[in-house]
């Protein structure tokens, strides 16, 4: 849906380079969602659950800061939310190592 609204309701609305931050908000928002879907279904392979658990945290958590700050800075022009965006994104990356880890201990 962020997808579809970015590309036809903010076209002719802001500029390009806000489209291409709104798109990459995009990308990374579904990208995370599948990462939410995977570690739902890595444990049925043996792998913590309690690790994935905490992955999925990181996952919503960087879902929320980096592309909701992306969202935002787009839409609203608050400034103050760039710093928000690499929590984020390091957010995104402990999550991953933690799906890494879990798939290393198995």
């Amino acid at each position: 849906m962020a997808g579809a609204f970015g590309a036809h309701s903010l076209r002719g609305v802001i500029g390009e380079r806000g489209l291409e931050v709104f798109q990459t908000a995009v990308t990374y928002q579904i990208y995370h969602s599948l990462a939410l879907i995977l570690v739902a279904i890595l444990p049925v392979a043996g792998l913590s659950r309690h690790l994935l658990g905490i992955a999925a945290g990181f996952f919503v958590a960087g879902i929320l800061l980096f592309s909701g700050s992306l969202y935002l800075l787009v839409l609203t022009d608050m400034r103050w939310l760039g710093p928000v965006t690499p929590v984020g994104g390091v957010s995104f990356m402990v999550g991953w190592i933690l799906v890494a880890v879990a798939g290393l201990r198995r």
